[in-house]
C-alpha cells in the first residue's frame, strides 16, 4: 500500500472500525502517511466492528471521511484506490464467545501472501466499557502474543478514577506485557507540544532560568468554544476533570516541569514525567475549595452566535452538576520549583479555541526608570501557543519611539507556519507513525497513569462528596466563573487572556 522500506510489513487491526474516530482521525491519518510515503511497502489494514458491512461500503464510508476531514481534502481517485486495495473489513462481536475467528484467519491469510510473519498493531478505537472484552479477545485468538511484533493501542478515557485505572492496567498486564501497550493521548502528538522538549532543553539560552529563582508563576489554559455536541451522554458521566485534566492539561505541565533526562529514550523521558506527578503536592480535603474551582455554562453568546446552556443539552440531565470548566493551582513540591503555581483551567463555551502555555518571569530586582515611563510594565513571559496557530513567543519590554523614555512590550515570535512553511503533521499521523515505528516515547505509561488520577482523585471525591459545594455558574462566551479569578487572586495574580484572537 505504501512505500517505506526500512519498516517491516505492519498489519493495523481497528477494533471499534465503524466510529467516528476511525473515520475523522485514524483513516485520515494514514491516508496522509501514505502521500507523504512513510508508510511500509506491505501495510494492511482490518477493520472490525459489530456492524454488517462490505468491504467497499467501508473503504466508500473512509473515504467520504478522509473528504471531510483530512488536512488535504478529497482523496485522489488513483491514489486512493492504491491505499485502499490494502483495507478490508469483518464483522464481529467481541462479546460473543467465537468472536475472533475470521480475524485470525484474515491475519493468517495476508501474511502467507506476504511470505512474512508482520508487526501487528491492535487499536482499540473502543468505548471504555469494551476495553477489557476487546483485549480478552485478541489474547484468546493468540493474535497479540509476540512481545517483538505485537503491539496493543489503547484510546483515552483510561479509567474513570485510580481504582479503576489500576484494575484496567492489571487486566491488560495480565494479557500483555508493558512494552506492548501503547495508551494513546492524541495531545502528545501535536508538533508544538514535542517542541517544549527542543526549545527547554536544545537551547542554553533557556534552560539555566526555568526555575523558582526567575519564574514567578505558569499558567495553562486549554478553551473551547464548542460544548458537548454530540457527546452529552459520555460527558455528563465525565466532566472536564477526567475528559481533559487529569490527561491533556497535566501531560502539559509534566513537560514544562520535568527535569532533563539523560537520553532520548522512552523511558529516559517518561520517568522525568512521572517524578513531577509524585511531586504535586497533595490536596487536603478541607482546602479543595481554595484551589479547586468548577463550573457549567449557562445560555450566552458564543462568536456572535446564541448557545443554549449545558443542561439544555441533548442526552444532559436537567438537573446535572458535572463541570464544564475546571481550573486549579497546582504546586510541584521539588528543588526546582517550589514556590512556583502551576494554573490550570479549561473550559466549554469560552470565547476562544486556544490552547496556551504562559510562563511568567520574575520583575527585575530593582526598578530604576522613571514612573511615567513603566506605566504599562509587563513581566517578561515567554507563551508556548499549541493551537490554533502553533509558536512560542517571548514578550519583553522595549523603549517605544520618540523623545522621551517610555517603556512598551514587544514580542520575539516563532511562528510554525512562517519558519518552515511546511504544514505540520496531524497529531494522529505522529502517534500512529510511532506505533508502526515501536517509538512509546509520546505514550502514556502505566505508572503515569495512576500517578495521574493520584493527584485528581482527591478532587473527584471531595466534588462527589458534596456535588452543589462550590459550583459555579458562567455566562457561555465568556472566560469562566468568577470563582476561578478570586482563586488566583488570593496569590495576588490574575489570568491572562490568551494572545489569540477568537475565531
Amino acid at each position: 500500500m505504501a512505500h517505506t522500506a526500512s519498516l517491516p510489513p505492519t498489519i493495523l487491526v481497528i477494533v471499534g472500525a465503524a466510529g467516528d474516530l476511525t473515520r475523522r482521525k485514524l483513516i485520515p491519518a494514514l491516508y496522509n502517511l501514505h502521500l507523504d510515503r512513510q508508510l511500509p511497502d506491505r501495510f494492511a489494514i482490518i477493520g472490525v466492528a459489530r456492524r454488517p458491512l462490505e468491504d467497499d461500503a467501508f473503504r466508500q464510508s473512509l473515504r467520504e471521511g478522509v473528504a471531510s476531514f483530512s488536512r488535504r481534502g478529497i482523496a485522489d481517485e488513483a491514489v486512493w484506490r492504491t491505499f485502499a486495495e490494502g483495507v478490508s473489513y469483518l464483522s464481529e462481536d467481541v462479546l460473543s464467545p467465537a468472536s475472533g475467528l475470521a480475524l485470525s484467519s484474515r491475519l493468517a491469510a495476508i501474511e502467507k501472501d506476504w511470505g512474512v510473519r508482520a508487526n501487528r498493531i491492535h487499536y482499540l478505537a473502543v468505548p471504555p466499557q469494551m476495553m477489557e472484552p476487546s483485549a480478552a479477545m485478541l489474547q484468546r485468538l493468540g493474535v497479540c502474543r509476540d512481545c517483538a511484533h505485537d503491539r496493543l493501542v489503547v484510546e483515552k478515557p483510561f479509567g474513570r478514577d485510580l481504582e479503576s485505572a489500576r484494575a484496567l492496567n492489571r487486566f491488560l498486564g495480565e494479557l500483555f506485557v508493558e512494552s506492548q501497550i501503547y495508551r494513546i493521548d492524541h495531545y502528545l502528538g501535536k508538533e508544538t507540544v514535542q517542541n517544549i522538549l527542543a526549545f527547554r532543553f536544545a537551547n542554553s539560552l533557556f534552560e539555566p532560568i526555568w526555575n523558582r529563582r526567575y519564574i514567578d508563576q505558569v499558567q495553562i489554559t486549554v478553551a473551547e468554544t464548542v460544548g458537548v455536541e454530540e457527546r452529552g451522554d459520555y460527558y455528563d458521566r465525565a466532566g472536564a476533570l477526567r475528559d481533559m485534566v487529569q490527561n491533556h492539561l497535566l501531560q502539559l505541565l509534566c513537560l514544562v516541569a520535568m527535569e532533563p533526562p539523560i537520553s532520548f529514550d522512552a523511558d529516559d523521558i517518561r520517568n522525568k514525567k512521572v517524578d513531577v506527578l509524585r511531586a504535586i503536592r497533595p490536596f487536603h480535603p478541607d482546602a479543595i475549595h481554595r484551589v479547586a474551582v468548577r463550573g457549567q455554562y449557562r445560555r450566552g453568546t458564543v462568536l456572535g452566535r446564541d448557545v443554549r446552556g449545558y443542561r439544555e443539552e441533548a442526552k444532559v440531565a436537567p438537573d446535572s452538576t458535572t463541570e464544564t470548566f475546571a481550573a486549579f493551582t497546582f504546586h510541584i513540591d521539588n528543588w526546582r520549583w517550589q514556590g512556583v503555581p502551576f494554573y490550570l483551567r479549561t473550559g466549554k463555551r469560552l470565547p476562544a479555541k486556544v490552547s496556551e502555555i504562559n510562563v511568567l518571569f520574575h520583575e527585575p530586582p530593582h526598578q530604576f526608570f522613571p514612573s511615567a515611563a513603566v506605566e504599562s510594565w509587563q513581566p517578561n513571559r515567554i507563551v508556548i501557543r499549541i493551537q490554533p496557530e502553533e509558536g512560542i513567543g517571548t514578550r519583553i519590554q522595549v523603549k517605544q519611539p520618540g523623545t522621551r523614555m517610555l517603556l512598551g512590550t514587544a514580542e520575539m515570535r516563532f511562528r510554525y507556519h512562517e519558519a518552515f512553511r511546511t504544514p505540520a503533521p496531524e497529531a494522529y499521523e505522529t502517534l500512529l507513525l510511532d506505533v508502526i515505528r515501536g517509538d512509546a516515547t509520546l505514550f502514556m505509561r502505566s505508572d503515569q497513569i495512576e500517578c495521574a488520577w493520584q493527584v485528581v482523585t482527591p478532587i473527584l471525591e471531595a466534588w462527589d462528596s458534596v456535588p452543589a459545594a462550590g459550583f459555579s455558574e458562567y455566562a457561555a462566551g465568556t472566560w469562566g466563573p468568577e470563582s476561578a479569578d478570586l482563586m488566583v487572586a488570593r496569590q495576588r495574580h490574575s489570568w491572562l487572556q490568551p494572545s489569540v484572537a477568537p475565531e
